[in-house]
């Protein structure tokens, strides 16, 4: 385990960061690479294209907590009210066991701006000019985050359904007693004691949502104009398209900074609303 962490991660994350300070085009070879020190990065704090690839992973991190609210209200409904628990279970994790480049070809043809099902519902319905979704740059992130929940919502609710059914039974016994009503038991019982799996939503959801790579590729290719463009993806565009290995190597440890500084600032203020 040891040996294969080291050799997988901990050596890439050096050779990036070694990598980050030079100006390098790797099919070049090693003679070619050039010292340059901070130049990627004082590249990196002016470059629009960059700054506007972490604004929208900004927003595919907004889309956690609504994932998981979604998920929490269905997997109570599905929990308490439903039959069949099983299939439900099922038909909400097909997404997010599916194939990534299928899901992005099937919402390419859903959300076609002149032929798609959408667009002719909503104008059998009187909308007379109705989203061009992935064509329009106003658009097209909303249509991906729509897209990411869709796909994210089953396995949320798997994780929510499983902790539900581990809260004991007597607890809402005793508030029943005392007569709280279904808000007080969802707010006393309830939260407190999703709050652990909430916590490892939460973390999981940000880290995906910073790996939203095939989806974008196959499904806008980062755009039109950028619009729909992440770190990863621009990342990948520098590196295999541009063939800027130095710099890409700068945005790959931008994207590691961020996912530290946020996991560690879950960890910190996970003390005062996690309940173990």
């Amino acid at each position: 385990m040891t040996i294969g962490t080291t050799i997988l991660v901990i050596i890439p994350i050096f050779a990036a960061l070694f990598v980050s300070f030079t100006d390098w085009v790797f099919i070049r070879g090693i003679d070619d690479m050039a010292f340059v020190g901070l130049e990627n990065y004082q590249r990196l704090l002016n470059d629009q294209l960059f700054i506007q690839s972490v604004r929208n992973n900004v927003w595919l991190i907004a889309a956690v907590p609504l994932t998981m609210i979604l998920a929490l209200w269905l997997a109570i409904i599905i929990n308490k009210y439903v039959y069949f628990k099983g299939f439900f279970k099922v038909v909400y994790f097909m997404p997010y066991i599916s194939s990534t480049v299928a899901i992005a070809i099937v919402f390419q043809l859903l959300f076609h701006p002149s032929f798609g099902p959408i667009n002719e519902f909503l104008i059998s319905i009187g909308i007379e000019n109705p989203p061009r979704w992935l064509a329009d740059s106003s658009w097209a992130l909303i249509s991906v985050i729509l897209i990411t929940i869709w796909t994210s919502i089953g396995f949320n609710l798997i994780i929510y359904m499983a902790a539900l059914q581990n809260i004991p039974l007597e607890l809402y016994e005793a508030a029943e007693v005392d007569g709280a009503n279904f808000l007080q038991k969802f707010k006393n019982i309830t939260l407190p004691t999703l709050s652990p799996t909430t916590f490892f939503l939460l973390i999981t959801g940000i880290i995906y949502s910073f790996k939203s790579f095939e989806l974008i590729v196959v499904l806008t290719s980062g755009g039109p104009g950028y619009s729909t463009s992440v770190i990863v993806y621009y990342l990948y565009e520098q590196a295999f398209e541009n063939l800027r290995s130095g710099y890409a190597s700068a945005i790959s440890m931008i994207l590691l900074l961020i996912l530290f500084i946020i996991t560690g600032v879950q960890w910190i203020i996970q003390k005062k609303w996690v309940n173990y």
